[in-house]
């Protein structure tokens, strides 16, 4: 394990508030939106999940790192959150399976942190306040220069990144000799997702996040998923295009988390940005169409528009959340194209909607 001294650091908020901590993982400054998630365990894979992308990580529960790091939990090859926020971080860990301590880890990824926050006042802050950008700075401890550089720091709110996180080039995930073919258009695709497609007789083609239509069809796939991801949806035009078109063709579809909020712009539903998003493995779902409830796995800060959706001839509501009424299914009338706004691979979390991939292979199937 890396010898280790913990050093200052400071937290900045957009709104200017300032918390002070110790350094966590590489010394160095970075920004991004502010966020929280409410799960109790599966931090390796919050911090690889491409959805996270551009936002700084505030985790509720006390202790992270206490288990170390494996590498088979991870949802991305990198980590893909801008920074992390925590109460203890802890190097040393517990697990002999564990290859690594999380400050070794977080050193080898460039990524930086700041520990010994008062986390539980921080969340209630941002639950008050709402979404904000932050800065985390271990080299710089002016907080006056800090809030210089962060109002440079431009908002989530129109950004499009999941062209970021894509695939460069289109690869294979599965057996060849499967008996579905799925093409999955990559825009922050968790490896979970895959894993869940393979273990249904699906041999997957992900293709980078801007592939047309007409290239995707050239695999001659029997249904596509379009994936999670990072940012603004409604910057997405290229995507939204190809979910058009996908319809068009009558293909099967299935959408999760962004991939739901583009099925929702595909069909003249507006998304918008959410006060707070929701992230964590707990949000209670109701799934409207068999009465039947789900504890999920979630994590997004957009949200497709609920009275937009209530009114449209073209889809019908299949999910509900059980918290704040948001819209978290729909499907396609007419169409065999449904979506969902949580995470029904959800590794960790509850397992409640792995059942949405057997219904996607139902549709296959007809």
């Amino acid at each position: 394990m890396t010898n280790y001294t913990k050093l200052p650091a400071i937290l900045v908020l957009e709104d200017g508030s300032v918390y002070h901590g110790k350094a966590a993982g590489k010394i160095g400054t970075t920004t991004g939106e502010i966020c929280f998630n409410t799960g109790m365990t599966g931090y390796q894979e919050i911090f690889t999940d491409p959805s996270y992308f551009g936002q700084i990580m505030v985790t509720t529960n006390a202790h992270i790192g206490n288990y170390g790091i494996h590498e088979d939990e991870i949802e991305s090859d990198s980590i893909k959150i801008a920074g992390l926020v925590c109460k203890n971080f802890n190097i040393a860990y517990s697990r002999k399976q564990a290859k690594e301590s999380i400050q070794d880890y977080f050193q080898r990824e460039n990524l930086v942190g700041i520990s010994d926050v008062d986390t539980r006042s921080l969340v209630r802050h941002i639950r008050s306040k709402g979404a904000m950008n932050a800065i985390i700075s271990s080299e710089i401890l002016d907080v006056e220069q800090l809030k210089k550089k962060l109002a440079s720091v431009p908002s989530m709110d129109g950004l499009e990144l999941s062209s970021k996180v894509s695939t460069k080039e289109p690869y294979f995930y599965g057996d060849e000799k499967a008996k579905y073919r799925v093409a999955v258009l990559d825009l922050g695709v968790k490896k979970n997702i895959l894993r869940n497609f393979d273990d249904r007789d699906v041999y997957a083609k992900v293709f980078p996040a801007k592939t047309s239509f007409k290239e995707m069809e050239a695999f001659k796939p029997h249904g596509y998923f379009i994936s999670n991801g990072p940012g603004d949806p409604s910057a997405m035009p290229y995507a939204i295009a190809t979910v058009k078109e996908i319809l068009a063709a009558e293909k099967p579809l299935f959408g999760i988390c962004l991939g739901h909020q583009l099925l929702a712009l595909a069909n003249d539903i507006p998304t918008m940005k959410m006060f707070n998003g929701h992230r964590g493995l707990n949000h209670p779902v109701k799934n409207i169409i068999i009465d039947h409830c789900e504890v999920t796995s979630q994590n997004h800060g957009f949200g497709v528009v609920p009275d937009a959706v209530k009114n449209s001839d073209k889809v019908e509501i299949t999910h509900v959340n059980l918290n704040d009424q948001s819209i978290e299914g729909i499907r396609v009338k007419g169409k065999k194209a449904f979506s969902v706004q949580y995470h029904p691979e959800s590794s960790p979390g509850p397992h409640d909607s792995r059942y949405l991939f057997d219904d996607f292979i139902k549709l296959m199937q007809a």
